[in-house]
């Protein structure tokens, strides 16, 4: 997640920052798709464990769709902010994604990457390292720690967060992680899958 601020604070404002930096998205155009949607994607399915420094979320697993959005030639973040709108993802943003570890324990996140391709290792410093390209989606529940690895020239993500849900943005150390740990588990579950909604699967992998 993008944070134009120092110290990883809590981003209460993030919609208002990135309506400020990049303008509204554009509105749907004459023809488009208003589900911009590739094939079905089964995503796969990652865990990651409580390591003491980053708290993860060893209760729900993360989630990589390969290849679930169609591409857009005008604007490629368009059919994310399209779907992950529609199914109650918002306050969107367009940007990379932070080379330095952070978690979030008030959202989940999702992350879709409309342009390029980047190596994100999840799950703190003992964790997975995962490439991710164009048209791919990942679901992060709270408390995945994350950060960029690598990344092409012209990376463009587009992430969001549940609208039933808080927003922050930690550094391990930064809170405490009996705290940490405990408003993780308090994140509500999403009320749709982000990229194919309410009959998605995520429904079912992250059912409690």
């Amino acid at each position: 997640m993008p944070d134009p601020r120092p110290g990883g604070e809590d981003i209460v404002d993030l919609a208002r920052l990135a309506a400020a930096r990049y303008g509204k998205s554009p509105g749907r155009r004459h023809g488009e798709r208003p589900m911009p949607i590739s094939e079905r994607a089964t995503p796969l399915s990652f865990r990651f464990a409580d390591d003491g420094e980053t708290p993860n979320n060893p209760a729900l697993p993360l989630l990589v769709y390969r290849g679930a959005v169609a591409r857009d030639a005008v604007d490629p973040a368009v059919p994310f902010e399209k779907a992950f709108a529609a199914h109650g993802w918002g306050r969107s943003w367009r940007n990379g994604i932070f080379d330095f570890l952070h978690f979030h324990t008030r959202a989940h996140e999702v992350l879709g990457i409309a342009r390029g391709h980047v190596r994100v290792q999840f799950g703190g410093a003992g964790g997975r390292e995962l490439d991710v390209e164009a048209g791919d989606v990942v679901v992060l529940p709270a408390g995945t720690g994350h950060r960029r690895v690598s990344a092409s020239a012209d990376l463009l993500v587009v992430g969001a967060y549940p609208d039933n849900s808080g927003l922050d943005q930690k550094r391990p150390g930064e809170i405490g992680h009996g705290r940490a740990v405990a408003a993780i588990a308090a994140v509500p579950l999403p009320l749709q899958d982000p990229v194919y909604g309410s009959d998605g699967p995520l429904m079912a992998m992250w059912s409690s």
